[in-house]
């Protein structure tokens, strides 16, 4: 029992601020660790830099001693660019290159006492400056990392093929293979950044983190959130006496979405197809084409309740009709009054043959008050190109309205939407009809189990689902849902479908029609 005692108060650590009474034991490691480059810095440069910069000076002390150390500056990075010294930096010992007002971290330097290199408390130490960098809001952190391992390939491989072969795990730097697992990548490589690492021999690389949470200053109103309220209509199919009657059903579910303090609400495709009932036409063809001339005021009147409940509004998708072509086309009514619209690319095999409908030439991204949205209207959720040209665009909520008749009609919607979520390290939300429009044909039979989806990582549900409706009940959902999570994904998920694609592969490329 006593020898399992010992092992456990072997090391007591403790992450702190380095303070001027520490110099002693910084000088200590950094004549052992620099001894071939000049070994310690002076008392005066040590205090210098605490004065300068005390909330920047990392250390890790056991049972009271300083083992591992991390000091760093604040930068303007514009007045450096990418050609610099590390003695224009340090500014000789003056550290008069610290800026409170700068926008970079610049790390100095890391060093490990090597008693204790089997700790990983390097590790520990970038992940305080990241902290760091986080907290105060800069754009990430920039260093000039040496590569020592080079002297012993330095005859038979350029920099830059040394680098490569470290990134790809070919070879190991003691340096530069830590750096680039703690999310680092190489900016640029640098000669003379420290004229007396013979190891290196003079090489260095220009090393960057970038923070995904850095925002420019925020308003003090009307900035981006970084959790969004959205709220999904499962609209219930049912006869209306004219276009009054079927706007009231909107504005309830509208007003109804917006008390939850909700930034959007999304309606179904085809959430009009009641008033399909109202034109009198026999034919399935005449009768959508009749139902397009209530389009352009449904919308004015969407643009309306937006404004009026502040709300921004998906209205689902309505037939529009214009030189004699008939097209399926979704309006997003932002809640300042604009309005944009994406057409549905893909029909189906239905649609063509009952309605004679024609799929749009375009693919858009759409810039909202909640982040920048992409809209695919049911089919088109089942071509997983277009949803990747708008990751590429950098969308965060993929939102489909769709209209299925039978369950395994939602299944293929559903199920390539849960796929888009995690392909594309986004949020999906999918939302359908239910009920029944005796009759309207091509419209009479509903099927829809509304869901919000996200990507599949241990910072989101176990099943990826985030909120579902019950099958063929009308309702409504309400999710919350957090933008910092997918950036968190992004850069340290378990996978990272976006970051790890082999774009030196394959890539996509939007082939545009002439008359486009």
């Amino acid at each position: 029992m006593s020898e399992r005692n010992d092992a456990i108060s072997e090391h007591r650590l403790l992450l702190r601020q380095l303070e001027l009474k520490d110099y002693k034991e910084v000088k200590e490691i950094m004549d052992i660790v620099y001894s071939n480059i000049d070994g310690a810095w002076t008392r005066k440069e040590f205090s210098n830099l605490i004065k300068k910069f005390p909330e920047g000076q990392i250390c890790i002390e056991d049972k009271g001693t300083v083992v591992a150390v991390a000091l760093s500056l604040i930068v303007d990075y514009a007045v450096y660019g990418d050609k610099h010294t590390y003695e224009q930096i340090i500014d000789k010992g003056t550290f008069k290159s610290h800026d409170p007002e700068g926008d970079t971290l610049y790390g100095i330097d890391v060093f490990v006492h090597p008693e204790y290199r089997n700790l990983r408390l390097g590790r520990r130490l970038y992940d305080a400056r990241k902290e760091l960098c986080e907290k105060l809001n800069l754009r990430g952190i920039i260093a000039g990392g040496r590569i020592p391992g080079y002297k012993h390939y330095a005859e038979k491989l350029t920099p830059a093929k040394y680098i490569e072969m470290v990134r790809n795990k070919e070879i190991s730097d003691p340096v530069l293979s830590f750096q680039l697992s703690n999310g680092f990548h190489v900016r640029k490589i640098l000669k003379g950044y420290l004229p007396e690492d013979i190891d290196s021999r003079a090489y260095a690389t220009l090393l960057e983190w970038i923070n995904v949470y850095f925002e420019e200053k925020d308003k003090l109103i009307g900035g981006k959130k970084t959790v969004v309220r959205i709220g999904i209509v499962q609209w219930q199919m049912r006869a209306v006496k004219d276009l009054d009657d079927f706007m009231q059903q909107v504005e309830f579910f509208v007003d109804t979405v917006s008390s939850y303090k909700s930034d959007m609400v999304v309606f179904p495709e085809f959430f009009n197809a009641p008033l399909m009932a109202l034109t009198n036409e026999e034919s399935p063809s005449e009768a959508i084409r009749s139902m397009a001339e209530y389009t352009d005021e449904i919308r004015e009147r969407m643009i309306h309740l937006a404004l009026s409940y502040n709300i921004n509004i998906i209205a689902g998708s309505m037939p529009e009709y214009y030189d004699n072509k008939l097209y399926n086309v979704s309006y997003l009514c932002r809640r300042d009054g604009t309005y944009d619209k994406q057409y549905k690319l893909h029909v189906t095999p239905d649609e063509s043959h009952y309605w004679g409908m024609r799929g749009g030439h375009k693919l858009k991204i759409f810039d909202t008050d909640i982040g920048k949205i992409g809209i695919l209207i049911c089919y088109d959720v089942e071509f997983p190109e277009l949803a990747r040209m708008l990751s590429d665009m950098d969308m965060k909520i993929l939102f489909v309205p769709f209209w299925t008749d039978t369950k395994n009609a939602y299944l293929r919607v559903r199920l390539c939407s849960q796929a888009r979520a995690i392909e594309n390290e986004c949020y999906v939300a999918i939302t359908g009809s239910v009920g029944n429009l005796p009759k309207v044909e091509n419209m009479d039979i509903q099927y829809s189990q509304s869901a919000v989806f996200s990507p599949s990582d241990f910072a989101f549900p176990h099943d990826a689902v985030i909120a579902e409706a019950t099958p063929n009940t009308e309702m409504t959902l309400i999710a919350d849902l957090d933008l910092d999570l997918l950036k968190d994904l992004n850069t340290a998920g378990s996978v990272r479908n976006l970051k790890d694609r082999r774009k030196d592969l394959y890539n996509l490329s939007w082939v545009m029609r002439k008359d486009d």
